[in-house]
């Protein structure tokens, strides 16, 4: 998606940070797009910020839900700076309940506790991520941190988003849009 067109809106896209970007929390995320409007600026999910603690079972225990061990198969991702002790799972289509968001037409974002029931059984999406927290942007920010290249916008599909190979995500996703980041350059001018 081009940047001087955003009439179709940055929602379900992603967002690669830039190489250049080396301090945290941003440096090498990937970000889904769960919200964007100019007037009220975006929302996302950094889904390649996989968390060893709390483990799914743990997870599940703490919010008083019995997991079938075997079942529980979701992988956890620190989502963002912000809100980062509250759970936003994004999930497939092909479960829904009441209060599920739909982002794209084949990625839901849910905050009930009913979707994290149901993989405890076994009975949930076939694809999902759990994030603790989110990152968002103020109006106009996100426009500015792209003018400044800070981010990379790419299409996102359920491959990219779901894939549990955590560590590749952001190298993906940068060959994705045709960027090489051991190519890249930390310097400009003349030689």
């Amino acid at each position: 998606m081009n940047f001087s067109d955003l009439s179709s809106g940055l929602a379900g896209q992603i967002l690669i940070a830039s190489p250049f970007i080396t301090a945290p929390p941003f440096a090498q995320t990937v970000i889904f797009l769960c919200a964007y409007s100019p007037q009220e600026g975006a929302m996302g999910i950094i889904v390649n910020r996989h968390l060893t603690k709390p483990t799914p079972e743990e997870l599940l225990q703490q919010l008083g839900i019995a997991p079938i061990p075997q079942e529980a198969i979701f992988s956890v991702s620190a989502g963002g700076p912000v809100e980062n002790a509250h759970g936003l799972v994004l999930h497939s289509t092909d479960w829904e309940t009441n209060g599920c968001i739909a982002v794209t037409d084949q990625v839901l974002l849910n905050a009930s506790l009913d979707v994290l029931r149901d993989l405890s059984i076994g009975k949930g999406p076939k694809y999902s991520l759990l994030a603790l927290g989110h990152a968002s942007w103020a109006p106009g920010q996100l426009e500015d941190e792209l003018r400044n290249s800070i981010w990379h916008i790419a299409p996102c599909n359920e491959e990219m988003l779901f894939n549990p190979h955590y560590t590749k995500k952001w190298r993906n996703a940068l060959h994705s849009i045709s960027i090489d980041p051991g190519k890249l350059s930390y310097f400009v001018g003349k030689s």
